[in-house]
């Protein structure tokens, strides 16, 4: 097992989007206004709300430490005038919404109560969207749960990351089991549909033991989905994880969280989606996965593969027809760029057809675990085997080693080893080299 995590434990894109964010080009709005203007598929829209009021030193989100408030009214304002902006997505329809952050709830009940209805008068939200918001326990009150469930919110997603109190005090995020129990409880009696709860593992001071435990609190919290998310360590772009380096596991440990992780939850009923997605087995999710039907974007696995993402704010991402367009990543750029009445585009891409294939390649190999090359060739038009000759010589070594099979035949097939390495495998099939600060594989 050492020789195989040594081999393809290798940095690689999380594959949100193809290419990966980091090949994108300096762009402008006009990118997004014209792929907007020529589409008309359903929305999906995402909405990114950056403050926090502390620092969580493992974190590696685009975030605003702000422990008063005074930031938040000035920035909803940017957002409304930010959708003003994009016209012609107006009056579209939008089946699946999310806010995430940051922390969303770091505005209050008349904030979110303001956001949420410029939304709905701007872009046709029907009642049966999906409608959902990353919340912090220890900062989310019941008045905004009920205020949130009240506007039409239907699903939640908790942070934890991990219950040991000795991980806790290391990362500076304190939370107990209880506080979040409570949460979670209270949601579900005032009617939330689905409730997700975030893990990560590699963290300091964490060992399998330990990371059992939190497993087992997890499960008496029985969400209806679970995300284990390895942590990424680039202290090159987040300084604060410096802090964190002489406690961290060595990678078979890490290894090993991930592997107790799959084993505890796949025993207790949960599905294992892929990438660090888990699943009941009615969930939406679970069923898009045996059906053949998921989806894969920037806001990790979904069912919604029929629409158009936009996003708003600061650092937000929109991947429109074929093309991907960025907003600024500082606040002081995105707010002077609405002030000015222009969209706060900074870069984008234009998708070609040789992106269009290899993404669909991706995301094959992503979401479903399996490559049928047949499937590809009638989509675009291509001789598989032809095309990829370069990337199918690396297989046999990816075969030889028990992370697929059928390299040579019409289909390819992931093992279930090979689901430990899969963003590796899914790499091979990319044009783009890798960039420095991308997370490793486990």
């Amino acid at each position: 097992m050492t020789t195989v995590l040594e081999r393809y434990n290798r940095p690689a894109p999380r594959y949100t989007s193809y290419p990966p964010a980091p090949h994108w080009r300096e762009a402008g709005g006009e990118l997004l206004k014209e792929a907007l203007h020529n589409s008309s598929r359903p929305l999906s829209i995402y909405v990114h709300v950056p403050f926090c009021e502390r620092l969580c030193l493992y974190c590696g989100c685009n975030v605003i430490i702000k422990k008063d408030h005074t930031l938040a009214a000035p920035y909803i304002e940017h957002l409304v005038g930010e959708m003003d902006l994009l016209k012609d997505a107006h009056g579209r329809l939008a089946t699946q919404m999310h806010w995430g952050g940051g922390t969303p709830t770091y505005l209050d009940v008349h904030q979110i109560e303001i956001l949420f209805n410029a939304i709905v008068t701007r872009f046709s939200v029907p009642q049966d969207a999906e409608i959902s918001i990353e919340i912090d326990p220890r900062v989310t009150t019941k008045q905004q749960l009920h205020a949130l469930r009240s506007l039409g919110f239907n699903r939640l997603s908790a942070g934890v990351q991990d219950f040991d109190p000795q991980v806790q005090a290391a990362v500076r995020r304190v939370q107990s089991f209880e506080m979040t129990r409570d949460l979670v409880m209270e949601a579900r009696e005032i009617g939330f549909e689905s409730v997700n709860i975030d893990l990560i593992y590699g963290l300091p001071y964490q060992n399998r033991s330990s990371f059992a435990r939190t497993l087992d609190l997890i499960r008496e919290i029985a969400p209806d989905r679970i995300a284990v998310f390895s942590y990424a360590h680039v202290p090159s772009m987040k300084k604060q994880q410096k802090a964190l380096e002489p406690h961290l596991p060595p990678e078979t440990e890490k290894l090993g969280l991930f592997l107790t992780a799959i084993e505890g939850l796949t025993a207790s009923g949960y599905e294992y989606i892929g990438l660090d997605h888990f699943a009941l087995p009615n969930d939406p999710l679970s069923l898009a996965a045996r059906n053949g039907d998921l989806h894969r974007n920037f806001q990790g696995y979904t069912t919604h593969a029929e629409t158009d993402l936009v996003g708003l704010g600061v650092s937000s991402i929109s991947h429109v027809g074929g093309t991907f367009t960025q907003n600024y990543r500082d606040l002081e750029s995105y707010n002077a760029s609405i002030r000015q009445s222009s969209t706060p585009v900074c870069r984008g891409y234009v998708m070609t057809e040789d992106d269009r294939i290899r993404g669909a390649v991706i995301e094959s190999i992503l979401c479903h675990r399996r490559l049928d090359k047949r499937l590809v060739e009638s989509r675009f038009g291509i001789v598989f085997d032809s095309y990829f000759a370069t990337e199918l010589q690396r297989l046999p070594e990816f075969e030889r080693d028990g992370l697929v099979s059928g390299s040579r035949t019409p289909i390819l097939q992931v093992t279930p080893l090979g689901r430990l390495y899969i963003r590796t495998i899914a790499q091979v099939f990319d044009a783009f080299q890798p960039a420095a600060v991308a997370s490793r594989a486990v």
